[in-house]
């Protein structure tokens, strides 16, 4: 569909460097690139600067649809939540200077009250607002807080914010124990982007770990299934390839990159 651009997660080729993690997505036929807030940091902290990061991405043409990821905002209180506010800002002040439109925002590993998730999602995009860039609200399937798709849709609709939205990911929907069907809660126009990936057979979904993923169609996860249900929704934004196994790191990271955009293209081209 022409209305779907491809993006790679710098995650998916570790640990290459990020500056030729930026230059192996453009090569390869990427419109995007998701980056991480610690190797932007790690390669300040190494003599570079986001100046540079941020004319690499603009010579090899690359958008930057968010950055990854802001913690420890759900759930705290006291001086620990404006602790993860003040790094909040700072970070989205970071990811604004590579020009991302969004950030992820995690939720914690533990069990947390997500009564106030609306209200502490929205005091995070007032810090958005501010800066430029806007968080996006993440679940991940294995955590013990917000693991589902609706529990982060009811912390963006009690959130009450015009750009309030959420990550979806196949792998954290089926890990989460969540169904295809739940993917049609969201509207297209309230996800800030679609991760791309699948779960393989072998072990029981709900054991896997982030480390099990595998390149989308590789694997038994109803993908069709879900690209249809995307369609549907109306979303017109990134598909984004993350993965996080170890096989594909020990590869040419090219070649991951180019195999996966391929296999992304099997479902949206």
């Amino acid at each position: 569909m022409s209305d779907f651009q491809y993006c790679l997660n710098a995650s998916t080729i570790r640990p290459t460097p990020v500056m030729d993690k930026i230059r192996i997505a453009g090569e390869t036929g990427y419109q995007a690139i998701e980056l991480w807030s610690n190797e932007l940091t790690e390669y300040e902290q190494g003599g570079g600067s986001i100046a540079d990061v941020k004319k690499a991405l603009d010579d090899h043409g690359l958008a930057v649809p968010t950055v990854i990821a802001l913690f420890g905002w759900l759930g705290s209180t006291g001086d620990e939540h404006q602790k993860a506010l003040d790094d909040a800002k700072k970070k989205l002040e970071h990811a604004a200077k590579v020009g991302a439109k969004r950030m992820i925002a995690s939720p914690p590993r533990d069990k947390v009250d997500l009564s106030t998730g609306g209200a502490q999602y929205r005091e995070l995009l007032k810090l958005g607002e501010a800066a430029g860039v806007l968080p996006a609200m993440e679940f991940l399937g294995f955590v013990n807080s917000v693991h589902t798709i609706p529990q982060a849709w009811k912390i963006v609709q009690d959130a009450n914010h015009p750009d309030a939205t959420v990550v979806m990911d196949p792998f954290h929907i089926l890990r989460g124990g969540g169904s295809v069907e739940q993917v049609s809660l969201v509207p297209g126009s309230n996800v800030a982007i679609w991760h791309w990936n699948d779960v393989p057979g072998g072990k029981p979904v709900l054991e896997q770990s982030d480390a099990d993923r595998v390149m989308p169609g590789d694997g038994v996860g109803p993908l069709k299934e879900m690209e249809r249900r995307i369609l549907d929704s109306g979303y017109k934004g990134y598909v984004s390839l993350e993965l996080f196994n170890q096989a594909y790191w020990e590869q040419d990271p090219s070649e991951v990159a180019r195999i996966g955009l391929d296999k992304m293209r099997t479902f949206f081209a």
